[in-house]
């Protein structure tokens, strides 16, 4: 009999918990579980502007084969964006007409990026491909993340901007 007292308390509890997530998340609410910014809970909020360089975002990245490898390779999680990744969370440091140039590091406009550094492999030891430099297109966004294990745009490139879902404001964040 207690046993099944305990199953109902544990099924009672995980299906408020799922109904909790599923409420937030219809409200603009994520949860932030990647270093690339403070752990916690964030509000994606619509922006009554153009995006900017400095604007911390909520973007889904496109179905690219690019993205696919990434999931499969776990620098993805996942979510409801399409190709079933989460959204990513990162800054833009680079909008539709400047320069950009990946070497050992990153440069816009002919300006390092700091916290920049491009990897050649990742955790795992797996190579790591990066974009190859050139003009952010009309209608994209290059991101940045200033932790050292990011997969932002230094690997994959410009993103679409049609794929912002909106600015990322914190709820209640912790940093490790």
């Amino acid at each position: 009999m207690k046993r099944l007292v305990w199953f109902y308390r544990i099924c009672s509890v995980s299906l408020f918990t799922l109904g909790l997530i599923v409420l937030l998340g219809g409200a603009g609410f994520r949860v932030n579980l990647t270093p690339s910014e403070p752990l916690g809970l964030w509000r994606i909020v619509e922006p009554d502007r153009p995006i900017l360089v400095g604007d911390l975002i909520f973007i889904c990245p496109p179905n690219t084969d690019a993205m696919r490898e990434a999931r499969a390779r776990g620098y993805l999680r996942f979510g409801l964006c399409e190709g079933l990744v989460a959204p990513l969370i990162k800054t833009v440091v680079a909008t539709p007409g400047q320069v950009i140039e990946i070497h050992e590091d990153v440069r816009i406009d002919g300006r390092p990026l700091p916290h920049s550094r491009v990897a050649r492999t990742d955790g795992q030891g797996r190579e790591m491909v990066h974009y190859d430099s050139g003009v952010v297109p009309p209608g994209a966004v290059f991101l940045h993340s200033e932790f050292p294990g990011s997969f932002d745009s230094r690997y994959f490139g410009p993103l679409p901007m049609d794929g912002i879902l909106g600015l990322a404001q914190e709820v209640w964040t912790y940093a490790l």
